[in-house]
């Protein structure tokens, strides 16, 4: 939800940050890995119920996740590779801060209360697959009311009022859940009609390459024409 809506707002924000970034040599890389090692501190703090600890190291983790792509930009350094690199350490570290909540609930709370923080794992998972498995199709699956920036923000809720930190992972699972719905319903509508748009796409590329087909043949017969004319 925030990504589509503030995504151009933020971009345009953090922009001049990734421009003095890239005099310091550093690469979009060397600031994932710097968010993924912070995120591990944070893992820990969280696990071993320091949480206010947790909460500051979760925002720093932010930071470098949120400035890549700044600075990718600024250095004009974006490619796949990277954006590949960026999307999997987004997973580790989901993986990461919930496995510390996890354990700080089976630590604090009980056992069972564990398993709340890893479906929300799982919910996630399944809504990042949906995005990826439809553009792999060339389909859109962006979107939805509990995307990572808003799990992120809700985690950072629970971890600053550790009261309510049980019902912020309740809510965080039934709006996950609710946005893997959503994103479903938005890749099945648009599946439904894929097939037809592909085949207007391709009789639309078949008449392209007609017409440039018969503007060579043309432009070989006025060469030829041209080279009989001359004595």
């Amino acid at each position: 939800m925030f990504d589509g809506h503030l995504r151009g707002s933020v971009d345009r924000a953090v922009g001049p940050i990734g421009a003095q970034l890239r005099k310091t040599k550093l690469s979009p890389d060397h600031l994932t890995v710097v968010g993924l090692l912070v995120a591990v501190g944070a893992a820990v703090a969280i696990g071993a119920g320091f949480l206010s600890l947790g909460l500051l190291l979760v925002v720093l983790a932010a930071l470098p996740d949120l400035l890549d792509g700044a600075l990718a930009k600024a250095s004009n350094s974006s490619s796949q590779r990277g954006a590949f690199f960026d999307s999997v350490i987004d997973r580790v570290t989901d993986a990461l801060l919930f496995g510390g909540v996890a354990w700080y609930f089976a630590s604090e709370e009980s056992p069972h209360m564990a398993i709340l923080p890893m479906a929300v794992l799982g919910a996630s998972s399944i809504i990042s697959y949906q995005r990826a498995k439809a553009e792999s199709l060339g389909l859109d699956a962006k979107g939805g009311i509990m995307e990572r920036a808003e799990r992120i923000i809700l985690l950072c809720i629970g971890l600053l009022f550790p009261a309510i930190l049980i019902a912020v992972m309740w809510i965080m699972l039934v709006l996950t859940l609710v946005t893997a719905v959503q994103r479903f319903v938005k890749v099945w509508k648009q599946a439904a009609v894929a097939p037809v748009t592909a085949a207007r796409i391709e009789r639309r590329r078949s008449r392209r390459q007609s017409r440039r087909a018969v503007r060579r043949s043309r432009r070989r017969v006025a060469t030829e024409w041209r080279r009989t004319r001359t004595p």
